[in-house]
């Protein structure tokens, strides 16, 4: 079995930042408002503009989007040094490599940025593959992991259990024809993420052990 872990609000436990980074986006268009974490969670969907959109209760218009990318890109990158792994995201890739498993990263978050960060904190040692989005594509997660899967030349015989925290995650698995795990620790709140019919996890451990027995 091979197990694809997501990194943003999975792996890497960035929640509180990306919070932090949506209030400085959100400051930046002069919206007089600011989110917390089950805010965010509440309204959380993609596209990310349909998420301001739901968040605002109107639709933002296309200067206020670019204020906004480049306003939350720059809040966020200077709030990474705050977050870390998930508390037992060690432990859980650990699990994979004991149980005789291979893993790999798949993230949207730029493939640029990606790498250097998951080195940083001693996780790349462990995958097969560390792939983030290529953001000149503009590819949506199905179609990136069609492509991370054919990079790693995994076929039909061999089992694939993706690991995510949000929809699209969930979703983009059901679209290359592969299971899902999603933990409950990232953008969505437990109920909305059961409602899918995907199994929840609660832990990232939890989560290679459903994987092992799906």
């Amino acid at each position: 079995m091979h197990l694809i872990w997501d990194w943003n609000g999975t792996l890497f436990d960035d929640l509180h930042i990306v919070v932090d980074a949506v209030n400085a986006s959100l400051a930046a268009i002069a919206s007089g408002m600011t989110i917390d974490a089950d805010d965010y969670r509440d309204h959380y969907q993609r596209p990310v503009r349909a998420f301001y959109d739901a968040m605002l209760e109107r639709p933002i218009t296309n200067d206020e989007w670019a204020t906004i990318n480049v306003s939350f890109h720059d809040a966020y990158m200077n709030l990474v040094p705050l977050a870390e792994p998930t508390s037992d995201a060690v432990g859980a890739t650990k699990e994979v490599v004991r149980r005789g498993l291979t893993q790999s990263i798949l993230s949207m978050w730029s493939h640029e940025l990606l790498g250097p960060t998951v080195e940083r904190y001693g996780l790349s040692g462990a995958m097969l593959a560390v792939r983030g989005s290529d953001e000149a594509r503009g590819e949506p997660k199905a179609d990136l992991l069609r492509r991370h899967l054919a990079e790693l030349s995994i076929n039909g015989d061999r089992r694939v259990v993706m690991v995510g925290d949000t929809f699209d995650d969930a979703a983009a698995a059901s679209a290359v024809g592969i299971v899902c795990v999603l933990y409950d620790g990232g953008s969505h709140h437990r109920e909305d993420l059961e409602r899918t019919g995907v199994p929840v996890a609660s832990s990232l451990v939890e989560a290679v052990e459903i994987a092992g027995n799906l």
